[in-house]
């Protein structure tokens, strides 16, 4: 299939032509053929964001909510349209894309809610008959970078609240995606939102780094947002520091799950294995390290091998399967040597089943040590590790012994307990007897250290993507020393 880019509502050829191939994970074939955008090609999306900006920000409350809620009903209309290039391109589940497109609907309407929020303060002044007050003003045009894992919500995520703000916005999309991501523009064309509104940039992957940095110097981008790998958010990090734009950075993790001595252990089983291998593990949240308190670590592992026992990947386009496709064969052979070296080091490997291609069914290694790679690196794959711990205060500093900090769960009875363990987790996110995975639209979604800054999601995605002002009326004479 042929895709263009997306440019004030127009579906357009690169410069030259140009396209570039995405293959299927699983096959090898070419799945998707996408514009190969020049860094002329994306300075065009920029200037067309820049020109629709001042209509979409003086755009009423109601008529932009409603043309929001409009593209929530296209995103969902065409969820099998997404779930197949999901397959296609990453080798996703049916039910993993159709949850995608759930989810993105409802980041759209909350968006929408949103818009009436956008506001500011009167506040006191001590100048006599000073009227001094704060507003909220749309930020300008907002890059949004997305990646391939969950294509549809990030890709969404990364425009809805800007769009709710007043801003218009670039989507550059994820170069094993970019027919899932040219997907999310042309609903929101079709919903009616005003060309150069949303603007889709494709390009080859050896083009990323200079389409990135043109857009980000552009001179009418005033916010980026990037959710992706650390290494790659602290290039795109500088680059901000040189223009001096805000960023807001969503990167890597090696999510916590503690299971305290008291824990509900069926329940903790339940949930590790849902946050640790939903979509293969290629999630920000996924539970990469089982924290267990030796009093009752042999009964959990137990519970949990035979759980991971159950959990065999299969081709997602031969019907339902709990794991599909990892994204690429060298993602495959980096995850299987990460269990190799964990093994060859003293670790106990339980999976589902050997191997095959692309298809790696669950795992799980117990007894692992900071001796192994696996212990400090994000495996971003359908692998897990039981660390196991003696007592709460162990338990935290294993949490907290990385350089990452997205979310973390904690299990115990006792939620004061719980309480005081998750206030000690450097973490952005904590979850009392749920899942290291949970994202929900409202909710403010970001974390800290190398796992980035700045939040998505409800109220305050607000102060992302708007300037806070100050503006005085006086109204009476002033007076002035000079």
């Amino acid at each position: 299939m042929l895709t263009g880019l997306l440019i004030g509502n127009e579906n357009l050829s690169a410069e030259a032509d140009a396209v570039f191939e995405r293959t299927s994970p699983l096959t090898g074939e070419v799945v998707t053929r996408a514009a190969a955008a020049s860094i002329a090609d994306a300075r065009k999306a920029a200037d067309a964001a820049a020109t629709a900006l001042p209509a979409w920000a003086a755009l009423g409350p109601n008529a932009r909510r409603a043309l929001l809620m409009a593209a929530a009903d296209a995103i969902a209309a065409r969820a099998a349209e997404f779930t197949t290039a999901m397959t296609d391109e990453t080798g996703a589940t049916a039910a993993w894309g159709g949850f995608n497109v759930h989810l993105a609907a409802q980041m759209l309407r909350e968006a929408a809610a949103l818009i009436t929020q956008v506001g500011g303060e009167t506040i006191p002044s001590d100048r006599p008959g000073c009227i001094a007050m704060s507003v909220r003003q749309p930020a300008g045009v907002v890059l949004g970078i997305a990646p391939w894992n969950a294509p549809v919500i990030l890709g969404v995520r990364a425009v809805a609240t800007p769009l709710a703000c007043g801003c218009t916005v670039v989507l550059k999309a994820s170069e094993l995606c970019p027919r899932t991501h040219l997907l999310i523009g042309e609903a929101m064309r079709d919903a009616g939102l005003p060309p150069g509104v949303v603007n889709i940039v494709t390009n080859a992957p050896a083009d990323a780094g200079a389409i990135v940095e043109a857009l980000v110097r552009h001179k009418a981008v005033r916010r980026v947002n990037f959710t992706g790998s650390t290494r790659v958010g602290r290039i795109i990090a500088r680059l901000c520091a040189d223009e001096l734009k805000p960023a807001l950075l969503e990167l890597g993790g090696k999510a916590p799950f503690l299971v305290l001595d008291d824990a509900d252990l069926d329940e903790a089983v339940a949930a590790a294995a849902f946050g640790a291998f939903m979509n293969s593990g290629q999630i920000c949240m996924s539970t990469e390290r089982i924290i267990v308190d030796v009093a009752v670590a042999d009964a959990f592992a137990a519970k949990f091998a035979a759980k991971v026992a159950t959990l065999k990947a299969a081709d997602p386009r031969h019907g339902p399967t709990p794991l599909g496709s990892v994204v690429d064969p060298h993602v495959a052979a980096a995850i299987e040597a990460l269990i190799a070296d964990a093994v060859g080091k003293g670790a106990v490997l339980h999976r589902a089943a050997d191997p095959a291609g692309t298809l790696l069914s669950a795992a799980v290694l117990d007894h692992v040590t900071p001796a192994m790679t696996i212990y400090a690196e994000e495996s971003f794959g359908p692998v897990t590790t039981i660390v196991r711990v003696d007592g709460d205060e162990e338990a935290v500093r294993v949490a907290n012994d990385t350089e990452y900090g997205l979310t973390s769960a904690v299990f115990t009875r006792d939620i004061a307990r719980g309480l005081g363990v998750a206030a000690r987790i450097e973490a952005g996110m904590c979850h009392i007897n749920g899942p290291t995975v949970h994202d929900e639209a409202q909710m403010p979604f970001g974390g800290t250290k190398s796992s980035g800054y700045g939040r998505f999601g409800g109220k305050a995605g607000i102060a992302e993507f708007t300037e806070l002002r100050w503006i005085t009326i006086d109204t009476q004479p002033g007076h002035f020393p000079i």
